[in-house]
């Protein structure tokens, strides 16, 4: 009866979901990982509510999504607070990936950068030796990125009266950067990166990476999470440490575009109709931040000849409010 009664609490507290309607997800720091014809979405869940961690959900059209049936005993958990995890509070902005047969997740918590692995996509995910990647400070929004060559590379936001992207080699086997290697990505440069709708210091963060011909594509978010104009745009370098150019066509994602407040923080992915997509958060509504809701918006990727980049914009007209219930099951 306990776990019956938790895992609805979860759903309504979390998911914000009831057995006769659909509901609209409500994850921040959004990333969608896909295999085998289907697609799993986990993010910042926010708030206190619920186990602390991240929880799973799955589609197949990017549209309905439900817990999968596997995690319904886990209450929908991929990776929870306490079990063999490094991390109190402020579980954020996940990424998952494989490598060598072995699921990764990297995330936030306790404003420190974490790996956790294992051998199932569904988890869970927990750490050998239970720590994060680099104590010596405070950093958040990892990303990891595998290179043609094999090497990985670390991108994530450190503060220095702001948030700033930076990137470093990493070291899989040991779960660590290589020190020497770090290297700030760029400094806030832009007017679309710091409007006057909300006070702060300069803020880049969110970070993915894409290599395509020979070039490395950094897409991140600017402005504070809270303002109205938190936005994506990209920047593109001939190695995984820049330096960066930033796009001209930067924002691409961003209130005038999409048509929503705060839309920003999140993961660039390719659908199973071989489409990229990018997901991502905006604010609850016109007036409040949270709990933020999930948005994905179908991406546009052309080839500049002339001047030899790809360039990127979206489909504003084409955004996907992704929602859940919890009568819907998947075959």
């Amino acid at each position: 009866m306990k776990t019956i009664l938790a895992y609805t609490f979860l759903l309504l507290s979390v998911l914000q979901v009831s057995a006769q309607e659909k509901r609209e997800i409500f994850f921040a720091d959004v990333t969608i990982y896909v295999e085998a014809g289907k697609y799993y979405l986990t993010g910042s869940k926010g708030g206190n509510d619920g186990p602390q961690g991240f929880a799973f959900l799955e589609s197949r059209d990017l549209k309905t999504w439900i817990v999968p049936a596997k995690l319904k005993d886990s209450l929908g958990m991929i990776l929870t607070k306490g079990d063999h995890t490094f991390g109190t509070k402020g579980f954020w902005a996940p990424q998952i990936f494989r490598d060598k047969g072995t699921y990764y997740m990297t995330y936030t918590a306790d404003e420190q950068t974490v790996l956790a692995e294992s051998k199932s996509l569904l988890g869970p995910y927990r750490q050998k030796e239970i720590g994060p990647i680099d104590g010596s400070e405070k950093n958040i929004d990892s990303y990891i990125f595998k290179d043609t060559d094999g090497k990985y590379y670390l991108y994530c936001v450190r503060f220095d009266k702001g948030n700033y992207l930076y990137a470093a080699e990493f070291d899989m086997q040991a779960g660590k950067i290589k020190p020497e290697t770090l290297k700030r990505c760029f400094n806030q440069t832009e007017p679309w990166e710091s409007t006057p709708n909300f006070k702060s210091g300069p803020i880049m963060e969110g970070p993915t990476v894409i290599k395509l011909k020979n070039k490395y594509y950094l897409f991140y978010s600017a402005n504070h999470f809270q303002n109205i104009d938190y936005a994506i745009g990209y920047a593109v370098a001939d190695s995984p440490y820049g330096p960066w150019v930033k796009s001209k066509n930067n924002p691409i994602i961003q209130r005038s575009i999409v048509g929503e407040n705060g839309s920003g923080h999140g993961d660039l992915f390719e659908g199973l109709d071989k489409q990229l997509y990018y997901v991502y958060h905006i604010h609850n509504s016109p007036d409040k931040v949270g709990p933020r809701r999930t948005r994905i918006v179908p991406v546009v990727k052309q080839w500049n000849a002339q001047a030899g980049v790809y360039t990127f914009s979206v489909k504003g007209n084409e955004v996907i409010v992704p929602m859940t219930t919890a009568s819907q099951k998947l075959d």
